[in-house]
């Protein structure tokens, strides 16, 4: 059996949205809500939020115990390390990867993009934003790697930014392109034509990411707390 576990990286330290984690989106935080629509994911064993040992993510863990939802506490800027652990505590075979300001994850595409991996010879697979030609939007989809993987890059001397941000180890998506030399293999899906909409992006970085993501819950939540990405498409078209 492969066992697949989805790991969401949360923290408080937000340079440009501080406590960004935490914050509401209609009544419920934001980790929460991202957790909510998760949970709707098939191909996932365990669902685990990984954050840090800085006392400022006491929060985090404490209210993922209330709310009993596992959390892991590891390395604050070490991501390879953070993953690593967290994976090998949940006896992981396969890690799927979500930063914790992706407030819209489409459960639907989760389970393509793992079925994909699955079937394929990948080390890396991804559909979280608009790379090699794919049209995804950036923020409904995930990353998915093999625990290998993360095994090959704690053995490797890795710079502080191949350690912090884990995608750049794979695909650099900034620039649309595989690290030089390539070492993985990696891979994407097609974006569904009725989802493919790279105008609109999901992700909550700053201040007016917030409160453009707090509108559309409020418009959105109250009458289907399961709305999908087409319902974001249908209101963004109206709204902005």
């Amino acid at each position: 059996m492969n066992k697949v576990v989805l790991i969401i990286q949360a923290r408080m330290g937000s340079s440009r949205l501080p406590g960004k984690s935490m914050l509401e989106l209609a009544g419920i935080p934001l980790i929460f809500q991202i957790f909510e629509r998760v949970k709707r994911v098939t191909g996932v064993s365990d669902i685990v939020f990984a954050t840090s040992k800085d006392h400022s993510d006491d929060i985090i863990e404490k209210s993922c115990i209330e709310r009993g939802i596992n959390v892991f506490r590891g390395s604050e800027n070490n991501l390879v390390d953070r993953y690593y652990n967290c994976a090998k505590a949940h006896n992981a075979d396969t890690i799927l990867r979500l930063p914790a300001d992706n407030p819209c994850p489409e459960p639907s595409e989760y389970d393509r993009i793992i079925d994909y991996h699955l079937a394929s010879n990948n080390d890396f697979s991804s559909n979280i934003c608009n790379f090699m030609g794919n049209e995804y939007p950036d923020g409904i989809g995930v990353e998915v790697f093999n625990f290998s993987v993360l095994q090959k890059l704690k053995k490797s001397n890795l710079n502080s930014e191949q350690k912090e941000h884990i995608a750049l180890n794979f695909y650099d998506y900034l620039n649309d392109k595989l690290p030089y030399p390539p070492i993985f293999r990696v891979g994407t899906i097609k974006c569904p034509a009725h989802f493919s909409r790279t105008d609109i992006n999901l992700d909550i970085n700053t201040k007016e990411d917030y409160l453009f993501v707090r509108k559309l819950y409020e418009d959105l939540y109250s009458s289907k707390n399961n709305f999908s990405f087409l319902d974001v498409i249908k209101w963004y078209d109206k709204n902005m």
